[in-house]
């Protein structure tokens, strides 16, 4: 006998969730899906006419106290929220240590002065302080700006306009300037901005989205740089746990668990090569483009031509880290999002990222990360 489980949220997050939640439709489990956008009341009718076994739902201003207030005492799961409420597990991307990816990523392009484009939802806003946090820590000034408008349903559409209040932002950033843009529609959005004012991407300014949704990302231009969420880490906990709840009858409510980003897919519209410095864009293409290989700074100081120490000062300078640092640096971003998103082992891994050693990947991997590999998969 099959489980009904009832999925209430916007096809925008269900698309994330759907590849890992597929899974679990052969353990016993009929997911029936309801768009959150219909009127509660009509929601509301539906649950109690179906009797689901279990509930996945989505948080959204003025939805979240109507189903909860539907009190049907079915294991519930609620996704998009740090919030806890009691009897629901809720479960949500990280989005203090996004915000930290994200300025992170701007650092290692070379952007000495960072800019935070949101628009004022929770996520927007706990992104925007683990941005803050982290550009404090290294002292880059930056400056914030929210622009509303962006309804979910616009998710995928480009019909916004920007603000006279945006626009005067814009033209006023020292640049270049590096702008996180909390959600990947606002990047796409903001590089738009940018372009009717005569503002080059990534020339003048470099930007990073969050959530790697490559219906946005891939079909902008220039391709969108964005925080990558682990979104079959992210579902298949979903799963697992509604399984858990029901089968195992575990109570797992009263909490919030938290997906931590799997680091940031570069694209046009950030990179390293975004730097002015002639010898800089020459040393990183070198680093990106041979990355896998057993390379070394001295073989790129010969093969180029390059005096090793100008080059050092040169990294100091503008990425604030040496060259072997940077490609330490490369290798693990590469290999953080092999561990989740591959099946390889870490001896796979650390061949195909250019470590050729697991345990010296290991080490350098911990004094990056602040874990071993295995853990950060685990």
């Amino acid at each position: 006998m099959h489980n009904t489980i009832a999925i209430v949220m916007s096809e925008v997050f269900l698309r994330h969730l759907t590849p890992a939640l597929a899974s679990f439709s052969s353990r016993q489990l009929d997911f029936r899906i309801h768009s959150i956008h219909r009127p509660m009341t009509e929601i509301g009718d539906l649950l109690h006419e179906t009797k689901p076994s279990g509930l996945i739902s989505e948080w959204l201003p003025q939805k979240a106290d109507d189903l909860l207030s539907f009190d049907l005492r079915i294991p519930h799961i609620m996704v998009g929220t740090h919030k806890q409420f009691d009897q629901v597990l809720t479960v949500d991307a990280d989005d203090l240590a996004i915000g930290r990816e994200a300025a992170l990523a701007l650092s290692h392009v070379g952007m000495r002065t960072f800019g935070c484009l949101g628009n004022s939802t929770p996520y927007s806003d706990l992104r925007i302080e683990g941005f803050k946090s982290q550009a404090s820590d290294r002292g880059t000034p930056f400056s914030v700006h929210c622009e509303s408008g962006f309804e979910e349903l616009r998710y995928s559409e480009s019909i916004h306009n920007p603000s006279k209040e945006m626009n005067d932002w814009l033209l006023g950033l020292e640049k270049p300037c590096g702008i996180f843009a909390t959600h990947d529609p606002l990047g796409r959005f903001l590089c738009s901005a940018c372009s009717r004012l005569g503002i080059k991407v990534p020339d003048e300014v470099v930007v990073v989205g969050a959530n790697n949704d490559p219906l946005v990302c891939d079909l902008s231009y220039p391709n969108l740089s964005s925080v990558s969420i682990p979104w079959q880490e992210y579902g298949q906990f979903v799963g697992q746990s509604m399984s858990d709840m029901l089968f195992r009858k575990l109570k797992l409510g009263n909490r919030c668990h938290l997906i931590p980003p799997s680091g940031v897919e570069l694209r046009h519209s950030a990179n390293h090569l975004a730097v002015k410095d002639r010898m800089l864009r020459r040393a990183m293409a070198f680093l990106t483009e041979r990355l896998r290989e057993p390379i070394s700074i001295g073989k790129l100081c010969d093969e180029l031509k390059i005096p090793r120490r100008v080059l050092e000062r040169k990294f100091t300078k503008i990425y604030e880290c040496t060259p072997w640092e940077m490609l330490c640096q490369l290798r693990v971003n590469l290999a953080k999002k092999m561990l989740i998103d591959s099946g390889y082992s870490v001896g796979e891994i650390s061949e195909l990222c250019g470590f050729n050693d697991p345990e010296r990947m290991a080490v350098v991997f911990k004094r990056l990360t602040g874990q071993p590999p295995t853990q950060f998969r685990k």
